[in-house]
């Protein structure tokens, strides 16, 4: 046997270590009836509120057939329930119930506490240690760029301080980069607070994208006010996690989830001096519609309109 197979060996015998001392293979989680996947869609609907079937399986990875048996379960069980949108009452949201959230949360204490116990085994130099090992493997696993079975980088819903995050990047990024001044990042924090203000789950989304935990990236979905068109907003991809092909994955989620929605048309703004989104969006088949130049943020430019046919 080479060395390598010896390795792949020690890999093989970590995973099987981890997951013992995790009890993520014991038939039920936390000594509950209740699954690791199953455990995932809880922990969403009490995270992340009321939302679509489809964009709860898409945020989790999860089948589509593997996902119905499970809300069919805990809708039987009288934990989840479908309610119409608030803003569209042909669309129905999964929300859990107030059985649900009394189920739910004592495993989310119980899971708290065994991994608080886990930890209480060592000194605080040995949990440090610990830690630090789970950030070596997962930013090595990260920066495997050239991975077989996996990209560097994770995307995830929005959730409570991301729009901040946005806001602050697109301001700090473009003044950087492009040399634009203090208005487009106030202009950005108004789109932000636009979209949670009036956020309709049914048919808009944000996305995260994710480095080693970071926030590397985003782009959102939004109603354009125009029944059947959707606009594509808010796409950013930070230098450190640019050549994975993170902003063409963000918009295809972005295309996937309107296709999904029952949009017919997606449209976009942009200027002449994006040129990577530009063509990120052209080889996409977005087509270019409407110029106009203007003086904007500090900076003579044109202002772009694309728009591309789901």
């Amino acid at each position: 046997m080479s060395a390598f197979d010896d390795r792949v060996a020690a890999v093989r015998s970590f995973n099987r270590f981890f997951t013992r001392q995790i009890g993520v293979l014991r038939e039920g989680l936390l000594h509950s009836d209740y699954t690791l996947t199953e455990m995932r869609v809880l922990y969403e609907l009490a995270h992340q509120g009321d939302q679509p079937a489809a964009a709860l399986g898409r945020d989790l990875g999860l089948d589509r057939g593997y996902l119905s048996r499970i809300l069919a379960k805990f809708e039987g069980a009288g934990m989840v329930a479908k309610v119409p949108s608030a803003t569209d009452g042909r669309s129905k949201l999964l929300h859990l119930t107030e059985r649900g959230r009394a189920v739910y949360e004592p495993l989310d204490r119980r899971s708290r506490e065994e991994v608080g116990d886990l930890l209480m085994r060592f000194e605080e130099p040995d949990q440090l240690r610990m830690l630090d090992a789970m950030r070596t493997i997962r930013e090595l696993l990260d920066a495997g760029s050239g991975m077989k079975y996996a990209q560097p980088f994770v995307l995830r819903a929005h959730r409570a301080g991301d729009m901040a995050w946005i806001t602050r990047r697109h301001g700090e990024l473009y003044t950087a980069e492009q040399g634009w001044d203090g208005s487009f990042g106030a202009l950005v924090g108004e789109i932000c607070a636009d979209f949670e203000r009036n956020f309709d789950p049914v048919l808009e989304h944000c996305w995260i994208a994710e480095m080693g935990g970071r926030q590397v990236g985003s782009i959102a979905l939004a109603r354009s006010g125009e029944d059947g068109v959707g606009k594509l907003r808010l796409l950013l991809v930070e230098a450190e996690a640019r050549g994975y092909g993170l902003g063409s994955r963000l918009v295809e989620e972005c295309h996937a989830f309107a296709r999904a929605a029952g949009y017919r048309k997606m449209r976009l703004w942009t200027t002449d001096q994006q040129k990577e989104a530009r063509q990120i969006y052209r080889g996409k088949g977005y087509v270019l519609i409407a110029e106009e130049p203007v003086h904007a943020f500090g900076q003579d430019m044109v202002n772009e309109t694309w728009e591309l046919d789901l």
